[in-house]
């Protein structure tokens, strides 16, 4: 099915802006079959009831945040809940699994509900055990139907959790289902930004509940168990938490990164136990290769540690770090093709026209022409070679005039930091005295 007029738009305006689209990706995927076979092959065993996890490995610019966000919208239409968290050196340390857990259930989203979508998945639960007691004879009629339902919450919950759902959740899941059938939404609204993670709801509305306090650290990941349940029992067949840009993690402080990927190590080691939750983190080889990152906390990287045979090439799939390949001409050149032909156009002779000012040797050109400002490799140039690229249809479609054959300058603007550094041949970070130590094991 094609895309709407609104999608397309979309996919445009993030490209102008040089961030991957939210959706549309699947119109100019290019290269990435096999990996995305492979996390089709994790949603399926996720489906079945199984908790996985799977590291993007790549270096800047091979599409890691792409596939990420490719992998995310594969789930939503395979009926999966997704949550899409992007890691941040300020608010987001892995040792925090009260952090962790506020970023996912504020990311947390389905096809329905794209974000916030923990009011809607309580609502569809709830529904469907109110239709499982009035399809056993119950009278929702009856004075005690809705006790009977808050009773049916409680038990549903403790039997998907085998009783490690946090008792402070079912009381709040139970105060959400009567203040909305009391009329009061606002309440129970606070409630719910409560159980997602927030710590700026007023005392009042946690009395109502009778709870105290906020999600901590020591409980975050009890209260994400039952989150999954939760989104199972609502009709969905998991959920996938994709965390992008893991390699954040090596510009935080020493003893931040450590506990950092302690944290990550002891999510991969309980991830079994949340039955239908993926996990998908992305990475640099520098963040999984180098002692500063996960090769300094040996646990972590005997779990994970790359394999190959004879050369990175030649490695499998199904291990826990899947391989992305850089971009080459070639690739580039088909995602510029199926852009140029997604761009959209209102007369047919303004298609006619795109195609005639933006042929693919041009298309070739303006390739070489931008990897020449970032040391010749095509392999990092995606985000500036596809903002220019749009740029280009832009002024096509804006100036019947513009060849861009004849006037263009081309010029790099916006570099990130990272495109900075390996223009000027730098590693992504700045070398520290203990970058060789490693960590230790830390058990919270």
């Amino acid at each position: 099915m094609g895309l709407s007029k609104r999608d397309i738009e979309h996919v445009f305006d993030r490209l102008r802006s040089g961030v991957v689209p939210e959706r549309g990706l699947d119109t100019f995927a290019v290269g990435i079959e096999r990996q995305r076979g492979e996390l089709h092959r994790l949603l399926d065993m996720a489906k079945s009831g199984e908790g996985v996890f799977k590291f993007l490995r790549g270096g800047y610019g091979c599409g890691k945040t792409f596939l990420a966000r490719l992998a995310a919208l594969d789930a939503q239409d395979k009926n999966f809940a997704t949550s899409f968290v992007v890691v941040s050196d300020n608010d987001l340390h892995f040792h925090r699994f009260d952090d962790v857990y506020r970023k996912v259930m504020q990311e947390l989203g389905t096809s329905a509900c794209p974000r916030g979508a923990l009011p809607d998945i309580v609502d569809r639960w709830i529904g469907k055990l109110e239709d499982k007691l009035i399809d056993s004879g119950a009278d929702q009629d009856a004075a005690d139907f809705d006790e009977r339902v808050a009773k049916e919450m409680n038990a549903d919950l403790a039997a998907r959790t085998h009783g490690a759902v946090p008792e402070d959740m079912a009381r709040v899941l139970r105060a959400v289902f009567t203040l909305k059938q009391q009329g009061k939404p606002s309440e129970a609204a606070a409630l719910l930004s409560w159980l997602s993670g927030s710590g700026n709801v007023a005392a009042e509305a946690k009395k109502a509940a009778g709870i105290k306090g906020e999600i901590t650290s020591r409980d975050a990941l009890d209260y994400l168990h039952g989150i999954v349940e939760m989104v199972k029992a609502a009709g969905y067949n998991g959920l996938v938490i994709v965390i992008d840009e893991a390699e954040t993690i090596l510009r935080m402080r020493t003893d931040v990164r450590g506990k950092s990927l302690n944290g990550i190590r002891q999510i991969i080691d309980v991830s079994g136990q949340f039955h239908g939750l993926l996990w998908v983190f992305t990475g640099t080889p520098d963040f999984f290769d180098n002692k500063r990152g996960v090769a300094g906390l040996q646990p972590l990287h005997d779990r994970i540690k790359f394999q190959f045979y004879g050369s990175e090439d030649k490695a499998p799939l199904k291990q826990p770090q899947l391989k992305l390949t850089p971009f080459d001409l070639d690739r580039l050149r088909e995602v510029a093709v199926k852009l140029r032909q997604l761009y959209p156009t209102d007369k047919p002779e303004k298609r006619a026209l795109l195609e005639q000012r933006v042929p693919p040797q041009f298309i070739e050109g303006l390739i070489a022409e931008v990897s020449s400002g970032l040391a010749g490799d095509v392999g990092v140039v995606p985000r500036q070679f596809l903002r220019t690229l749009v740029g280009i249809f832009d002024m096509v479609m804006d100036d019947p005039d513009f060849d861009p054959a004849k006037q263009m300058d081309i010029k790099l603007t916006d570099m990130t930091e990272d495109e900075q550094r390996k223009a000027k041949g730098l590693p992504p970070y700045d070398s520290e005295p203990d970058d060789e130590k490693g960590y230790p094991t830390i058990n919270f």
